[in-house]
């Protein structure tokens, strides 16, 4: 069981998780919960990093933004020991869930869950803070942010659980965000590969690589609101969304659903490269450097030519690495040879999700006539297999995610 930020928002909620998974536990479950900091304490502890030092040591900033996961850890297993019931906190360097050196963004390599599972069978209730690890060195790392979920279904792979309940602020995973689409409609399954898609464009309900993990181990997801009475059925009788493989879903009517979802993704920044020469080895010198600092790049597009044999490069970046992004390209602009550097935070990504794309035309042309005809312009656009994302002001992108939920068919009936 894996409870989000707004879940742990204090002693209250606190006490409703521990109700939750007390209830699970005596309905004969063994039980590993795994938390996340409460919300927006992640946040003030990031910001604290950045008024000590602007270009900060990744692993000094793990150092303080793990101990947002510690704090909820330790409240929920005594609130849990209040409740009666056995249980215990396993931080990540106690069992340890072992990373590599990627601080900030961490990648989980195994995890010794011998102790913990022992623990379990005994009638222990184990609670371990998610979104961190310990590297070779022996010092704390963290995920990423919402590395929570990539926790979560780490644990639960490493003890082999039956199912990894995600819960979250939302009941299930919807075709997009209900609070800027009111009539968005609760999906009853979502594959892998949809779902990966959806995280990875900026569906905030579950992480990317918690999915990607999923997919790879065979881990059935579920996600549900951790907002119920205390008294409502429990996890096992009233589904929320399950997160299952393409094989899972045979027989079931897929052909009918072309389009699965809307996602917007605010955390982008746009960095445009001008007057870069148009020769073999350029772009490498642009993305290498990028690649060897953990800077993830997104969108990517490169001009036609210029008469003088030059061209623009434009790509993203999450807004979390556009200043260390700049500060890396500056100091390399004699070697890369480009003529200015502009950048833009003021963007967000909106992208189309479904697995009916690939065998149906004309998701794209519909999407940009959809955005033209309210007057939105289309900056960058990427496409994969099931997906077609496009970059545009971030003023306009609540009205972009209605515009598009309506053109698709999506609206849930009156």
């Amino acid at each position: 069981m894996k409870f989000g930020g707004t879940s742990m928002a204090g002693t209250e909620r606190i006490r409703r998780v521990a109700n939750i998974v007390r209830r699970h536990q005596e309905a004969g479950h063994e039980v590993a919960v795994v938390v996340s900091a409460m919300a927006g304490e992640t946040d003030r502890l990031v910001n604290f990093c950045r008024e000590a030092n602007p270009l900060y040591d990744p692993a000094e900033y793990d150092v303080v933004v793990a101990s947002g996961e510690q704090v909820t850890a330790g409240l929920l297993a005594l609130t849990l020991q209040a409740m009666g019931c056995k249980a215990r906190s396993w931080l990540g360097w106690q069992l340890p869930i072992h990373t590599d050196d990627a601080y900030a963004k961490a990648r989980i390599g195994t995890i010794d869950a011998d102790n913990l599972a022992a623990s379990m069978a005994a009638g222990e209730i184990a609670v371990i803070p998610g979104f961190q690890g310990l590297s070779e060195a022996n010092r704390i790392t963290t995920l990423g942010r919402g590395g929570s979920d990539t926790s979560a279904v780490a644990v639960a792979a490493a003890v082999k659980a039956d199912r990894c309940d995600i819960y979250t602020d939302v009941d299930g995973v919807y075709t997009t965000d209900p609070r800027i689409v009111a009539k968005a409609k609760k999906l009853k399954y979502v594959t892998y590969e949809e779902m990966l898609e959806l995280a990875s464009v900026g569906s905030k309900v579950l992480q990317t690589r918690s999915v990607s993990l999923a997919m790879k181990e065979g881990v059935r997801v579920q996600v549900l609101s951790s907002f119920i009475d205390d008294d409502a059925p429990l996890a096992d009788t009233i589904p929320g969304t399950m997160i299952v493989s393409d094989e899972e879903l045979e027989g079931l009517d897929m052909e009918s659903q072309l389009i699965t979802g809307i996602a917007a993704d605010k955390n982008e920044a746009k960095v445009t490269l001008t007057r870069v020469a148009d020769r073999p080895g350029a772009v490498a010198a642009i993305f290498g450097p990028l690649a060897d600092a953990n800077i993830n790049v997104d969108m990517i597009i490169q001009n036609i030519a210029k008469d003088k044999g030059e061209t623009d490069v434009t790509f993203t970046v999450t807004q979390a690495d556009l200043v260390r992004a700049q500060a890396l390209l500056e100091g390399r602009k004699d070697a890369i040879g480009y003529y200015r550097m502009l950048t833009d935070p003021k963007v967000a990504k909106i992208s189309v999700v479904g697995v009916g794309m690939r065998s149906h035309a004309g998701v794209a042309a519909d999407m940009f006539k959809a955005l033209a005809d309210r007057g939105i312009n289309i900056q960058a656009i990427s496409t994969s297999e099931i997906k077609v994302s496009v970059l545009i002001d971030a003023d306009e992108t609540e009205l972009a995610v209605r515009v598009l939920h309506t053109a698709y068919g999506l609206d849930a009936a009156a």
